[in-house]
């Protein structure tokens, strides 16, 4: 009976080894706006769509309205992204979150974006250079930077809940708008995402 046991584990694990060994890898080309959830990660899709749900929300608010009743020769407010911090327990790309950011921003058409931290730093020593480099009729004017109206800055944070092989994943982003002159706080928004994985019980 126990050889009879043992050999049927024997064969089961070296059927489990053939179709493993015979299973290839394959790779096709999909749809960058499909949605690909093999964890329960942060990833591409939650990034673009808590951007352009958040910006719109930001949109809606009446901050914008009195700037364009204020301010009929510029309409368009201008923003910059002071950044995201990212508090949550996985690494995310904020990076990529930010860009996202700022492109419904643009796309909405009723927002200008100015270049911040690292990027105007780079675009004003790129200024001072043309001054000794580049002649007089192409180099850029010192000191004709758009001033900011408005800063955006924000944090992302997680929560966690896992039992048993089943795990609940709960992300919290928070954005923030300041007039940057009076230093009023004119939209604060919030986005939730919760994700459920469970991992199969079977096993070999």
């Amino acid at each position: 009976m126990l050889r009879s046991k043992v050999l049927f584990f024997c064969l089961l694990a070296a059927c489990a080894l053939i179709v493993t060994g015979c299973g290839g890898t394959t790779v096709k080309r999909v749809d960058p706006s499909e949605e690909i959830a093999l964890t329960d990660k942060w990833n591409a899709t939650d990034s673009r769509l808590v951007s352009e749900e958040m910006i719109n929300d930001m949109l809606s608010f009446p901050w914008i309205t009195r700037w364009q009743a204020g301010n009929p020769r510029n309409p368009q407010p201008t923003v910059i992204v002071l950044g995201v911090r990212n508090r949550s327990h996985e690494h995310i790309a904020v990076d990529t979150f930010v860009n996202d950011l700022r492109r419904a921003m643009i796309r909405s058409g009723k927002i200008d974006f100015v270049a911040g931290g690292e990027e105007r730093a780079a675009i004003r020593e790129e200024r001072v250079d043309q001054e000794f480099q580049a002649t007089a009729e192409t180099a850029a004017a010192l000191a004709q930077e758009t001033g900011a109206n408005f800063a955006l800055s924000g944090s992302i944070d997680s929560f966690v809940d896992q039992v048993d092989g089943r795990r609940a994943t709960s992300y919290q982003i928070d954005l923030r708008l300041i007039d940057i002159t009076t230093n009023r706080e004119v939209w604060s928004g919030q986005k939730r995402i919760q994700k459920f994985q469970e991992r199969s019980r079977l096993r070999f």
